[in-house]
């Protein structure tokens, strides 16, 4: 009985381990994948909170602007 807990336990922390593994590399994917948007460099860039962008207001700082062709460095 006392094996079967202790593999059962095991295999908890095991799971839970797992678990942190795939969220710590989720975590890095996204950022990496954040950190190449490239807005807050752009000559259009405004940092409102009401008009981020006034060429593309949509897909400022989104996803969408990661190849963005009005971005000037």
């Amino acid at each position: 009985m006392s094996l079967i807990l202790t593999l059962a336990a095991w295999g908890f922390l095991l799971l839970i381990a797992w678990n942190l593994w795939g969220v710590v590399r989720y975590s890095v994917q996204t950022s990496r994948q954040l950190h190449q948007i490239p807005c807050a460099n752009c000559q259009f860039f405004t940092n409102s909170h009401y008009l981020k962008c006034p060429i593309h207001p949509k897909s400022a700082l989104t996803e969408e602007a990661i190849n963005c062709s009005d971005y000037w460095p």
